[in-house]
């Protein structure tokens, strides 16, 4: 993070223009690393939670490099001086690059997961292996760290083509194969759940369903974009907006989970532990009405 004031700026990760948008950002940070915290603390963990937790540490680290970056910055602005270390400054990018991709792979599962929920539930219910999900979160942290160690590696080796190629090729993954593929599941269980019952599960299911597509293209999609045409020769908006606003998602992400199972009832630890379990039975959506309710398969199976 750099210095706009002082005589020798460092090149940063994140660039920031006043001290007003590095507190913003601090302070939604701070509610995000609560929010996904409570996540993290309160949800039992199981094969039908795996992803959430997941997707709620992904949320905090990302979180917390955002904290690390955005002292650093306001200790080298107030301070004026260039007195932090540019390695851990450099090292910190790719961090919240990593995290960033993580939390979208984790996306795309949740709504895949989620809509064969929906669209096969007797499948999914009866014949779905246990230790599915902790296959497809390991191959997708895997698959996060092997993309960014790539990129990294690609950009210290001194070849500007060669670290220019591999950040394009990472934000086109991104927007060209995740991102799609996330709205387009997510839409497919919006239709499915609009068109099918009316019980109030499903009306739930509906609402969480919108907003986790309307969060995602507002604040997490403009990030990849934006970078993604800047590689290209385009600058659409500054790297601190784009940054922001995935600090927006991270942080809104537990609170849509406390939205899909919320409780009204007087808030304390248990309802709160109560609400995201009720998110968790939700979005794995158990009870959907074509699915036997007496916790067996059909004879036939």
């Amino acid at each position: 993070l750099s210095s706009s004031s002082c005589s020798a700026p460092l090149p940063p990760p994140l660039p920031q223009a006043s001290l007003l948008h590095p507190l913003v950002t601090l302070l939604i940070c701070l509610c995000g690393l609560i929010g996904n915290g409570a996540v993290l603390c309160l949800l039992q963990r199981n094969p039908t939670t795996f992803y959430i937790i997941n997707l709620a540490f992904a949320n905090f680290i990302f979180l917390y490099f955002m904290v690390l970056s955005t002292l650093l910055y306001l200790k080298e602005e107030l301070s004026c001086s260039t007195i932090t270390p540019l390695v851990l400054l450099r090292a910190l990018f790719p961090l919240l690059l990593f995290s960033y991709n993580l939390g979208l792979y984790l996306l795309t599962a949740i709504s895949i997961n989620s809509c064969s929920s929906i669209l096969c539930p007797v499948w999914y219910r009866c014949h779905c292996p246990q230790r599915l999900s902790w296959v497809v979160c390991a191959l997708l942290w895997a698959l996060s760290i092997a993309v960014i160690v790539t990129v990294t590696s690609l950009c210290h080796s001194q070849e500007h083509e060669h670290c220019q190629v591999s950040l394009t090729s990472m934000y086109a993954l991104n927007l060209f194969l995740f991102a799609p593929a996330m709205v387009i599941f997510t839409m497919i269980l919006f239709i499915k759940v609009k068109c099918g019952s009316q019980q109030q599960q499903p009306k739930r299911l509906n609402t969480v369903t919108f907003l986790t597509v309307l969060f995602f293209l507002l604040f997490a999609l403009p990030l990849s974009l934006s970078n993604f045409l800047q590689q290209l020769g385009y600058i659409v908006v500054s790297s601190q907006v784009v940054f922001l606003l995935s600090c927006i998602h991270s942080t809104i992400n537990p609170f849509i989970l406390f939205l899909a199972g919320r409780c009204w009832r007087p808030c304390s630890v248990q309802s709160l532990r109560d609400a995201l379990q009720g998110a968790h039975f939700l979005l794995s959506h158990r009870s959907y009405n074509t699915v036997p309710q007496n916790g067996s398969c059909p004879t036939w199976l």
